[in-house]
């Protein structure tokens, strides 16, 4: 289950990118596709919505590094998880993690295309790796709310034998 959210993740993610990159944003531009949502080409070289851009500007290697470690912890805990939307959680972040690492590796910098805004003011751009981590942690915090279904069998009766 975890590996087939991983590889759904790193596919529409590899997908969606290389045709910003190679048809749609050829040249860079805007491209408004609703009063509220344009597709504009970016580099983010920091963590979520550029945060500590600074501290890892000349280091992408190493918060790829950081990334893939959090994976790692990711698909452990998703073997050990006891509920299949759990599992499905963690393929999807562990996939939009590796997707976004792999940017850092290749370009330095994660690339995202998705800008959603209210007039002037505009969400920090993203891309589907980031939209496939946040369906991940959606769907653990809300199955967080699911009884477990309980593993443990039901013992069969005994047989009634006749002793004649």
């Amino acid at each position: 289950m975890a590996g087939g959210a991983l590889g759904a993740s790193l596919v529409v993610d590899f997908v969606t990118k290389w045709l910003m990159i190679n048809t749609v944003m050829v040249p860079p531009r805007t491209i408004e596709i609703v009063p509220f949502f344009n597709l504009t080409l970016g580099f983010n070289t920091g963590v979520s919505f550029g945060m500590f851009r600074e501290i890892f500007l000349d280091r992408p290697l190493l918060l790829a590094g950081i990334q893939l470690v959090i994976v790692a912890g990711l698909l452990v805990w998703a073997t050990r998880a006891q509920k299949r939307s759990e599992t499905i959680s963690f393929g999807l972040i562990a996939g939009g993690a590796i997707g976004n690492a792999s940017d850092r590796v290749r370009h330095g910098a994660v690339t995202d295309f998705l800008d959603f805004h209210i007039g002037s003011w505009h969400w920090p751009t993203f891309n589907m790796a980031d939209v496939m981590i946040s369906i991940g942690v959606v769907l653990l915090m809300t199955s967080s709310l699911w009884p477990v279904r309980s593993t443990v069998s039901v013992q069969e009766r005994p047989s009634r034998t006749r002793h004649v």
